[in-house]
């Protein structure tokens, strides 16, 4: 862990170095973390492997660009770590469905907690348009921006945490345990989730960003704006307009991403889109 540039870290998040770790400085860590590094799924779409390996992780998002969460929490602890903050690892489980029971802390999610002036906290760069502040770990209900969440203490993990997104949200909620994970602990669920043609990630490509008053998400063609005002939709139907808004919503230029590349992923993400709007309209 000792291997982060801290100096390039902060200058992509906009963040000056701070002189020692405080909850001021947590605060701002993470809300530029969720603003300017989208959660994204891109690589997949791309073909391209990753890993739950931080210094990966961290290289990545020091080349401009972002990922889900393993990567995301995974380079934040990181730097964290290397900033002097007391980090801590955890299992976690993200329901997708608000039906369904809750999967309690099956590893596909890598949750933090972070112990800082005498007080632990809720860490997560990693659950897309959900939190854009760390949270307190204790009981209670919390409002950042359009959104209202609540901690309270898991149902089906013992000694665990769950937390309870908005109705509007893009998932139902999430249960972690306090139990002390690693790389290794994540590495099987990555794999089912990047690889997998079940899985969500697999069958739409997806970018997200959070600031403090509203979310925009990208799914498929789909532009979403969720804010104090609301919802609004917009479809992107050319290819034009759709890296256009992943440059300037997510700051997702792909630079690294050649003419081939890109007309292959336009075609595969249009393929999709029609295919859900048929389904949608048949």
């Amino acid at each position: 862990m000792s291997k982060v540039d801290v100096g390039r870290y902060l200058e992509r998040l906009g963040v000056a170095a701070p002189d020692a770790p405080s909850v001021a400085g947590l605060r701002a860590l993470h809300a530029a973390h969720v603003a300017r590094v989208p959660y994204e799924t891109l690589e997949i779409h791309l073909g391209r492997a990753t890993t739950v390996d931080p210094e990966e992780s961290v290289a990545r998002i020091l080349r401009g660009r972002g990922g889900y969460c393993f990567h995301l929490n995974g380079a934040f602890a990181t730097l964290l770590h290397a900033l002097g903050y007391a980090v801590t690892r955890h299992r976690g489980g993200v329901q997708g469905s608000r039906t369904a029971r809750p999967p309690g802390a099956n590893a596909n999610h890598l949750a933090l907690t972070v112990v800082c002036e005498g007080e632990t906290w809720f860490v997560d760069v990693g659950l897309g348009d959900a939190l854009y502040e760390p949270l307190p770990l204790r009981s209670g209900e919390y409002r950042q921006g359009p959104f209202a969440y609540r901690l309270s203490p898991s149902a089906v993990e013992p000694g665990g945490w769950r937390f309870d997104h908005d109705p509007r949200g893009s998932f139902a909620g999430m249960d972690f345990t306090m139990a002390t994970a690693g790389p290794d602990d994540f590495a099987a669920q990555h794999r089912e989730l990047s690889t997998s043609p079940d899985s969500g990630f697999v069958r739409v490509v997806s970018a997200i960003r959070r600031d403090a008053e509203s979310t925009d998400e990208l799914r498929g063609c789909v532009l979403v704006r969720t804010d104090g005002d609301g919802r609004s939709e917009r479809e992107l139907t050319t290819e034009a307009a759709w890296f256009g808004a992943l440059a300037e919503v997510f700051g997702l230029t792909l630079t690294d991403v050649g003419e081939e590349e890109r007309s292959a992923l336009w075609e595969r993400v249009l393929s999709a889109h029609r295919t859900w709007v048929a389904a949608r309209t048949g």
